[in-house]
């Protein structure tokens, strides 16, 4: 063990010249520079001799070796936070949480991730593809004990049919926090709910709430930011809010209901007001199942549109980035009335089909599995078979992608 990492683990658990009289190792004699250090660890159980009580302190040692001292360190109260992001996934593999150890040692965090994506579609017999290249900055820092800030940049690149696209802006900044005993976010946000259909899952302006553990209540109230596909067919989400709440019922059933309403710049006015509830069952560790009913009121939906429709879902294990090999499947049935989304935010819906589809309903199957292939390198491949419930227009989509976080 080299003579600074000696001293500086002694001092961080306070070592004092004369705290310990007795020799810890045969080959550590009375008079060696660190005998005092060394006698400290020892007796506080952070450092350890051989079989043979010998110290060894001129052999080189292992990463997994050093990350156990300082588990150890850590673990008697000493301030490593260095050490520990150093060796950050030894003692992961040790299940020893650094998390916190990092905030303190950077208060400001920058996390990324690297997407490649190929889509292959065919919405009413017409075929398309694209090629997609996206790059994502996350920045975490901490405000004070009770509030964090997180923004995101994005880049996207896209290729397809022959058109080359780019463009980088600054997609997410939220507070997130504690206003007495609700979770607060509040800013730019992905929006999600507790549970439920596929309502909304792009970028949202507003403030949400939550209270709860086993019994959750949710409130929101902002504006939709990217609803674009809904635009381009001249449907404007302008104002979005909704309540929704889930319960445990016992260790394997989950009860979820909710209201969302939105205030649509549709021909100068409209709503779309969703009402959906259901049951989330857990079996075991890795699998669930789900069923959702949903019913909606959409201002200028088809005339021979249904507002009744329900989603069905099963999912298997999951694919983890630290977990090499590791892998998730899952799968989702459709059947939607016209207005059973705000903006569902799926890779495979192109515009036209998409504003269709909110004003008509839709029927089909969705599949996803995903695998680990390396350590924060994770496979993806999705498929959707979806079927207009007026028109019957079709549209299949292959979308596969590779995600890099770093």
């Amino acid at each position: 063990m080299k003579k600074s990492l000696v001293l500086a683990m002694a001092m961080a658990l306070g070592v004092t010249a004369s705290a310990y009289a007795a020799n810890p190792f045969s080959d550590v004699p009375a008079g060696h520079w660190a005998y005092d250090s060394i006698s400290k660890l020892a007796a506080a159980g952070v450092i350890e001799g051989y079989g043979d009580d010998t110290f060894r302190g001129d052999r080189l040692m292992t990463r997994y070796e050093m990350a156990q001292i300082v588990a150890k360190a850590m673990a008697k109260g000493a301030n490593v936070d260095k050490l520990a992001a150093e060796f950050a996934d030894e003692l992961d593999a040790l299940g020893v949480r650094v998390a916190a150890l990092e905030k303190k040692s950077d208060n400001v965090r920058i996390t990324g991730q690297f997407r490649y994506a190929y889509e292959s579609r065919k919405y009413d017999g017409v075929k398309s593809h694209n090629n997609k290249i996206r790059s994502r900055l996350f920045f975490n820092g901490k405000v004070n004990d009770n509030w964090t800030y997180t923004g995101m940049i994005q880049n996207d690149y896209e290729i397809g049919d022959g058109t080359v696209g780019e463009g980088t802006n600054f997609q997410r900044a939220f507070l997130t926090g504690r206003l007495g005993g609700l979770k607060t976010v509040a800013g730019r946000m992905n929006k999600a709910r507790l549970s439920g259909g596929d309502m909304y899952g792009t970028r949202f302006d507003g403030i949400d709430f939550t209270y709860g553990k086993k019994v959750k209540l949710n409130a929101f109230y902002g504006k939709p930011t990217d609803a674009t596909r809904l635009k381009i067919e001249g449907i404007k989400p302008e104002k979005y809010w909704g309540i929704n709440a889930a319960a445990d019922l016992g260790k394997t059933v989950n009860l979820f209901a909710g209201y969302d309403e939105a205030k649509l710049d549709h021909d100068g006015k409209g709503k779309d007001k969703i009402f959906d509830i259901g049951l989330k069952f857990n079996l075991g560790k890795n699998a669930n199942l789900g069923a959702t009913y949903l019913h909606s009121k959409l201002d200028g939906a088809d005339p021979e549109a249904k507002k009744n429709g329900f989603i069905i879902e099963a999912n298997y294990g999951g694919a983890k980035a630290n977990k090499v090999g590791s892998w998730g499947i899952g799968a989702k049935y459709y059947q939607l009335g016209a207005g059973n989304f705000v903006h569902n935010a799926w890779e495979s819906i192109n515009s036209p089909y998409n504003a269709a589809m909110f004003r008509q309903g839709m029927k089909g199957w969705y599949a996803v599995a995903k695998y680990t292939l390396a350590k924060n390198m994770i496979a993806d491949i999705e498929y959707w078979d979806l079927k207009n419930r007026v028109s019957n227009a079709k549209n299949k989509t292959l979308f596969t992608a590779l995600y890099v976080t770093f």
